[in-house]
C-alpha cells in the first residue's frame, strides 16, 4: 500500500521511534533491578537521587506508550496514509527524550546528553516532516 516515498519515509520514521522506544522501555521493565542499580549510582551526588526508582518507572511507561503510539501509526500510514497517530508517538517520543536530557544534564553527564541531543535533533525532523504531510 505504499503509494509514493513520503508514505516510505513515514513508514521509516516509525519504525525507527517504536524501535527504539520499545527497546528502551522493554529493557527497562526485564532488567529492573539492573536499571535502578545503575542509575542509583548514576544520580546519587544529584538531588534525584532519591527519585530513582519512580523516575525509571514513569521513564519506562511514557517509552512503551510512546513505542505501542509509533506502531500504531506506522501501521495507520501503511493502511490509509493517515500520519496522525504517528506525529502523536513521535510528541510523546519527545517528551521522553526530553526527561532523559533533564536527567542527564542534572547528573552532570554531559556526554549522556549530547548523546540524546543528537536524537532529540532527530525527533524534530521527524516532526518537522509529519507536520507537512
Amino acid at each position: 500500500m505504499i503509494e509514493n516515498y513520503n508514505a516510505f519515509i513515514f513508514i521509516a520514521i516509525g519504525v525507527f521511534w517504536t524501535l527504539l522506544f520499545l527497546q528502551s522501555g522493554l529493557d527497562k521493565v526485564f532488567d529492573w533491578n539492573g536499571n535502578v542499580s545503575w542509575l542509583k549510582g548514576h544520580f546519587e551526588k544529584s538531588i534525584l537521587g532519591g527519585f530513582v526508582t519512580p523516575m525509571v518507572g514513569t521513564l519506562a511507561l511514557v517509552e512503551i506508550v510512546a513505542g505501542l503510539v509509533c506502531a500504531a501509526g506506522t501501521i495507520q500510514v501503511f493502511l490509509s496514509g493517515n500520519t496522525y497517530w504517528l506525529l502523536q508517538g513521535v510528541f510523546l517520543s519527545i517528551v521522553s527524550l526530553l526527561m532523559l536530557f533533564f536527567g542527564q544534564r542534572l547528573a552532570k553527564d554531559y556526554e549522556g546528553a549530547k548523546t540524546i541531543a543528537i536524537y532529540f535533533g532527530v525527533a524534530l525532523v521527524s516532526c518537522g516532516l509529519l507536520l507537512q504531510a
